[in-house]
């Protein structure tokens, strides 16, 4: 939720300042619909998954199902008009529509709109043809033709740059795709998200990304300057959704990962043949065997025997060979998206924190001013909450959101850990109580949401376990949320355990949940890479199999117990360190 927070900060800190002296000279804000009307939504009809006009001709994507559900918490009643970009931001200077549900910020387009916080970040990237020349830098597409999105953010920004080159401009992103695809121009940039969605969607299969993340803009709303009032409601909603984990649960239905590709019937017939073939030429070969068998019973059953049993042998180590064959596919898909994964998170993740400490340098630099106008102005809003809160809450935010963006990085370790078995991180003397409570912490927002009945009992004088506490805290935070995510309602509980067994030196912790439980089919698959029963609400099948391979690799199990209707009970256990190792 806080991902964005970094990179807005300070502008925010600057415009609140810059408002307050607007105000003090007398600045009006513009009106604000009121309950009595609709709030009049613009936006662009051809930009998915963002915003678009679907096949039943309705607006959906990304920013109407937001804006919908900001609608609903505010009390607000909304109509969307979707259509051309230039025309909708015309429509929104003239007063037509009262609010932009998604523009990229600028300096520039700030001194024509206010923008509230941002809810997306638009990465764009420049796109070839695959017999287009290589291309490592934007400077390189100088004396190119290029399409661009006509008054789109990189419209602005190459315009205002100097362009080189050509502009090809187009009234949509897929136009200009099209144009690339056609060969009527050289390159096209646009955001890589909807670029890579208008590629799949229109089947341009000659298009690639050939430079990523070329430039990054804040996405939020944009109202008409000095509408201060319908800013600060979108604003409030905005951070409702966030506080509430519905912004999470829209943000990963629309941009989340992707789905990994199906393999085609051509892929599944090849190696369905090279292995069904041989395997039907081995028992046709042993049918035919096994007749000429019979007509010698009386002279050769001593042979009958050896061989029934080599053909039993052989069709065992057959269905080895097979199981490992299957488990290979998985490493090899598991390999490809912690490449993908690691690629495109770890440059956002290094760019928050490389601004965490300058947003920190600039909070201490501003802080004098906003204390001065405190102290002699009395309270005034500051990113949609009063300053009197958030003085004491901006350094804590600060923090947090440092502390997160390493443990992004931590993860992204993780997955690579797991998927080329590396040796265990730095190994430390850890309390499994300790540990339990800080993942408890981190998802409090989550569990408090799931149910109303949350039960700890922490054991005392358990003995200290030998491993990595970040690893052994995301096993316990998986545990946790996968019992949240197994209950229908609150009135169900969560029950958690800590105690340790002098028979076996363990130390355990137990997860009980009163869930829908897993069936009997299920139960044995559950830590098997990408199995999951819910993918229909994001789930990816990796939870329980990363979490099952850190408590391996620290030499313990993880035991799973079920009952359909009545809930799942999960054991973890751990070796304790004995008297001979300290």
């Amino acid at each position: 939720m806080q991902r964005m927070l970094a990179s807005v900060l300070w502008p925010a800190i600057t415009m609140v300042v810059l408002a307050v002296c607007a105000a003090g000279a007398g600045a009006a804000n513009l009106p604000v619909p009121g309950a009595d009307r609709e709030i009049v939504v613009g936006g662009d009809r051809d930009y998915p998954p963002y915003e678009f006009i679907d096949q039943n001709g309705q607006p959906t994507g990304f920013n109407v199902e937001l804006t919908r559900a900001i609608a609903e918490v505010m009390g607000m009643k909304v109509e969307f008009r979707l259509s051309g970009w230039s025309e909708m931001r015309s429509a929104l200077q003239s007063g037509r529509v009262d609010v932009l549900e998604g523009m990229s910020f600028s300096e520039e387009r700030a001194r024509e709109v206010d923008f509230s916080l941002p809810h997306a970040m638009v990465n764009h990237a420049v796109f070839a043809r695959r017999d287009s020349p290589p291309i490592n830098s934007f400077a390189e597409l100088a004396g190119k033709s290029v399409a661009v999105h006509r008054a789109g953010i990189m419209h602005d920004l190459l315009v205002r740059e100097g362009f080189k080159g050509r502009l090809e401009l187009t009234p949509t992103p897929a136009d200009a795709l099209r144009l690339l695809a056609a060969g009527r121009t050289d390159y096209a940039i646009v955001a890589i998200v909807p670029g890579m969605y208008i590629i799949r969607e229109l089947k341009l299969t000659n298009l690639f990304p050939a430079v990523r993340n070329v430039a990054t803009h804040r996405y939020g709303y944009a109202v008409k300057k000095g509408n201060a009032e319908l800013l600060s409601r979108f604003n409030e909603g905005l951070a409702i959704l966030r506080k509430t984990g519905q912004y999470d649960l829209i943000y990963n239905k629309w941009l989340g990962v992707l789905e990994p590709e199906h393999v085609d019937w051509r892929s599944i017939a090849k190696y369905g043949a090279v292995v069904v073939v041989p395997l039907v030429l081995l028992l046709g070969g042993f049918a035919l065997w096994s007749r000429t068998l019979h007509r010698q019973v009386a002279l050769r059953t001593a042979d009958l025997t050896r061989e029934v049993s080599e053909r039993k042998h052989a069709e065992e180590e057959l269905r080895r060979n097979q199981q490992q064959l299957v488990q290979a596919d998985k490493l090899a898909a598991l390999g490809v998206l912690v490449s993908g994964v690691a690629h495109e998170i770890n440059n956002p993740t290094g760019l928050i924190l490389l601004d965490v400490p300058i947003l920190k340098r600039a909070h201490n630099d501003t802080e004098r001013i906003l204390e001065e106008h405190y102290a002699g102005h009395g309270d005034f809003t500051l990113g949609g909450l009063p300053y009197s809160e958030m003085r004491e809450e901006i350094p804590r935010i600060l923090d947090e959101m440092q502390d997160g963006a390493k443990r992004i990085k931590r993860i992204v370790n993780d997955l690579k850990d797991f998927a080329r078995r590396d040796d265990l991180g730095d190994k430390e003397t850890i309390d499994l109580n300790t540990v339990v409570r800080t993942a408890l912490r981190l998802v409090e927002p989550t569990v408090r949401k799931a149910t109303n009945r949350l039960q700890v009992d922490y054991a005392e004088d358990i003995p200290p376990v030998r491993g990595n506490n970040q690893r052994i805290e995301q096993v316990v935070i998986n545990l946790v949320l996968n019992a949240c995510q197994a209950l229908p309602d609150s009135e169900r509980g969560i029950f958690i355990a800590t105690s340790c067994n002098r028979a076996t030196t363990s130390a355990i912790l137990t997860v009980r949940d009163e869930g829908v439980g897993i069936t009997a089919e299920n139960l044995s698959r559950l830590t098997d890479p990408f199995f999951t029963t819910k993918r229909e609400s994001g789930g990816t099948g990796l939870g329980l199999s990363v979490s099952d391979g850190i408590i391996k690799e620290h030499g313990g199990r993880l035991f799973f117990d079920s009952t359909p209707g009545s809930g799942t009970t999960v054991t973890l256990a751990l070796p304790v360190i004995t008297e001979e190792e300290t």
